[in-house]
């Protein structure tokens, strides 16, 4: 076996502990029957990282990529519907609206994009292009708010 399958698999790893971290966030929503000040947007947003990814992996196809990330859009939707049904009404309806373009609208563009106006050999790429983008913007945004970039 290579060695990037054992770093691939090490980032499984981590990565499943990243899409569990938020296990106890949710456990106190369920136990005050409210979302209290949490935002849902994280969790919006990860879970239209992890449908991107997991095309990607089906595509490619990486099976690592594919499983661990398809993991991640699973937990993801459990942790927006436990947020839509603890949420206030008017976080519901932003969390839906978020849910709608993000999820919807903006993943089915990231797919339906590149196939139309890309050749065969480019939509792949295309494809990874645009899951290392929301990479970036995902988890450099809040190192760049931390350090006040």
């Amino acid at each position: 076996m290579e060695v990037s399958f054992y770093v691939g698999v090490i980032g499984n790893v981590i990565s499943l502990l990243m899409f569990l971290s938020p296990v106890s966030t949710f456990k106190r929503i369920i136990e005050h029957r409210s979302t209290e000040n949490f935002e849902s947007v994280p969790y919006i947003c990860t879970l239209l990282n992890s449908s991107l990814w997991t095309y990607y992996g089906l595509v490619k196809p990486e099976i690592l990529v594919s499983t661990i990330n398809g993991f991640g859009v699973i937990v993801e939707m459990i942790y927006v519907i436990l947020f839509l049904i603890f949420a206030p009404r008017r976080v519901k309806v932003k969390t839906w609206i978020l849910v709608g373009l993000l999820d919807v609208v903006f993943l089915t563009a990231a797919i339906v994009v590149p196939k139309l106006a890309l050749q065969k050999t480019y939509q792949v790429d295309a494809l990874g292009f645009i899951c290392a983008g929301l990479n970036v913007v995902m988890y450099g945004s809040p190192l760049a708010a931390m350090i006040g970039i």
